[in-house]
């Protein structure tokens, strides 16, 4: 069973309250799942600290997902306890700070790593906060049990990817149409979360707004140098 999880928590010290700042009438964590919507899978959860659980719940039945609240500074562990809870075999992880998650690119690559039944698959040369990674759960709950770095907890998948010789790794780079590694579509920032509101606007009209090739073409027009 694979499931979508994305996390989110409601404090940030660098753009404060950014997961509840309004994008066009709705808060930037709904806009992050509607755009994960886009991409099919069996369940879609959004695991949370326990401290935004009651903010955050309204929001995740709107947009269609269950919500899940587990420890705040120690995501692996987060994200380990929701595939104990909801029997997930492959993970989809994603993050709050993403509006503009390739659907395109989410679902491609995460067919590669159940073909390949690879533990961790993301791909490289994507805009920075455009893409998810597929993980084995089962890896991740290996992951869980083995590391104690902070980093590694709090980062989730770190210790995977540092691990070629313990995990099946498929990191490959990104087909061309999806490639921009200068582009910055995240939301870390109030410069970032004002570009994202001139950019969710220009999209908004598009039928496939949440596939790449129209987000990359709508960034090239709207952002000229």
């Amino acid at each position: 069973m694979t499931g979508i999880v994305l996390q989110a928590r409601l404090d940030s010290t660098r753009l404060p309250g950014k997961a509840l700042l309004p994008v066009d009438g709705k808060p930037l964590v709904f806009r992050v799942m509607e755009a994960l919507n886009s991409v099919p899978s069996d369940l879609r959860i959004l695991a949370c600290p326990e401290d935004s659980f009651s903010s955050l719940a309204p929001l995740a039945a709107e947009a269609g997902f269950q919500i899940f609240a587990g420890p705040k500074e120690d995501v692996l562990e987060r994200y380990c306890q929701v595939v104990r809870r909801f029997n997930i075999t492959r993970i989809i992880r994603a993050t709050g700070d993403n509006p503009f998650v390739f659907a395109d690119a989410a679902m491609a690559i995460n067919g590669e790593a159940m073909a390949l039944n690879a533990d961790y698959s993301g791909y490289s040369g994507l805009p920075y906060g455009a893409g998810v990674e597929s993980v084995n759960a089962a890896a991740l709950l290996r992951a869980g049990s083995e590391t104690t770095s902070s980093f590694d907890r709090e980062h989730v998948c770190p210790y995977l990817y540092a691990k070629a010789d313990l995990f099946s790794l498929h990191r490959p780079l990104a087909p061309l149409r999806w490639q921009g590694k200068d582009l910055r579509l995240t939301v870390d920032t109030q410069e970032d979360f004002d570009r994202a509101l001139v950019l969710y606007d220009a999209l908004k009209n598009e039928p496939l707004r949440y596939y790449g090739f129209t987000i990359i073409k709508k960034c090239a027009e709207i952002f000229k140098k």
